[in-house]
């Protein structure tokens, strides 16, 4: 059997050691000395090598991390100074070794690095301080992700008013907007569009300095009790908000905030993987990312028959990508597009066809939502006796309740402000 090989992107004198050292441990061999990390995870893309030595170099990040453990390579930190040693392991890499460490030292942590791989594609970085004593963080928050299929279901009105109305019931919480395609929290909040917000986060994150205190720096706070990290500020800036970093924001976050409501885009694809490199970047990583990372999932669509139609073969994929039962929510309902008894008519049609045991609707509510948006407020604010409203609350307040109680089974009935439990 042939021994590993190892590609190697060290700068600096320290390289010929590296490689020294590599080249006379029994089952190590040194396929590759390149003169950057770009030739590197070239190499390990082609299939050169099964380990990556690296120094500390500005372009290393969690998402050349993340492209590295996709495809099955491990990597090795050999940094220059104490301080970089430090943000090597803030960045996620499991095996770090000291600068001035021995042959015998590297050679062994290579070993480790290589054991720790597994099977293909399982060596994900580490989160930060994985496996150290009392790295959790003391507050352990909950996420709320809000997802929707196209054709504008409201996904933004929900997880605003959501996240409202939670902030209201006294939790401390944190708006984040993860739209990749038209995120629009910064206007329903009434904020400007040149606020750093999550994209300042997530470039913060790529480099591993990231902690709680960072996002209370970047969250604007917009009512009592809740904050608000907006989004990019223009569709073609997708690329700053890469899944590897955001995995960490969520991490963060819930060391923050008691909840954690995150308004994604409609995207679930993986086409990326298909049509190009595997090294490229995913427009719809953000959102899984944050379906990843979420306790509970909110679905929301419309009404109307196109948006039905479009729900319901939203939540069959949905579904796969979150192994469980999202909260569904149905938006501007009202009998003009769904009937007599509209609320009821959702609900059966949803159980009928997605399976769908139970739904919240929410009631077509125009002039309240206009005049929030006008406003650039939140309907707690500008119409709290509006029907809108109540529903919405009464679905934070259900949301807000222990786990256990949010997903216990319920009769398969609509439930909206004055109608259902």
């Amino acid at each position: 059997m042939a021994a590993p090989g190892v590609i190697i992107a060290v700068a600096g004198p320290v390289e010929a050691r590296v490689a020294q050292a590599i080249d006379g441990a029994p089952g190590l061999r040194v396929v590759r000395r390149c003169a950057d990390l770009a030739e590197a995870t070239a190499a390990a893309d082609a299939g050169v090598g099964t380990l990556v030595v690296v120094s500390d170099q500005p372009h290393l990040t969690r998402s050349v991390l993340a492209d590295l453990a996709r495809i099955g390579v491990a990597v090795l930190g050999v940094p220059t100074t104490p301080e970089a040693a430090e943000q090597l392991g803030l960045i996620g890499i499991r095996e770090v070794v000291a600068p001035s460490a021995g042959d015998a030292a590297i050679a062994a942590a290579a070993q480790r690095a290589l054991t720790g791989l597994g099977t293909r594609g399982s060596a994900a970085p580490a989160p930060r301080g994985a496996g150290q004593p009392g790295s959790e963080p003391a507050h352990h928050g909950r996420v709320i992700a809000v997802w929707g299929p196209t054709g504008a279901p409201g996904r933004t009105t929900i997880a605003a008013n959501l996240a409202g109305e939670v902030a209201l019931a006294g939790a401390e919480t944190l708006l984040m907007d993860a739209d990749t395609y038209g995120g629009a929290v910064a206007q329903a909040c009434g904020l400007m569009d040149e606020a750093p917000g999550l994209a300042a986060v997530a470039r913060a994150a790529q480099h591993g300095a990231l902690d709680a205190g960072l996002i209370d720096r970047y969250a604007l706070e917009v009512a009592p009790r809740l904050r608000v990290l907006t989004g990019i500020t223009r569709p073609e800036r997708w690329t700053e908000l890469p899944a590897a970093a955001l995995d960490e924001v969520w991490r963060a976050a819930r060391s923050t905030a008691a909840v954690t409501v995150v308004d994604c885009g409609f995207g679930l694809e993986t086409d990326e993987d298909l049509v190009y490199d595997t090294r490229a970047p995913q427009r719809n990583g953000a959102t899984l990312s944050a379906l990843g990372a979420a306790h509970t999932v909110v679905a929301v669509g419309t009404a109307e028959p196109l948006g039905i139609q479009r729900l319901v073969h939203g939540l069959a994929a949905l579904r796969e990508r979150v192994g469980g039962e999202p909260v569904v929510v149905v938006n501007r309902v009202r009998a003009e597009v769904a009937g007599v008894r509209p609320e009821e008519a959702v609900a059966d049609a949803l159980l009928r066809f997605a399976q769908v045991p139970h739904t919240w609707t929410v009631p077509w509510d125009p002039r309240a939502c206009d005049a929030a948006a006008l406003s650039g407020q939140l309907l707690a604010e500008r119409t709290p006796r509006s029907r809108a409203r109540r529903a919405i609350a009464a679905l934070a307040a259900r949301l807000h309740e222990p786990a256990d109680a949010v997903d216990a089974p319920r009769p398969p009935r609509a439930v909206a402000a004055g109608v259902g439990d």
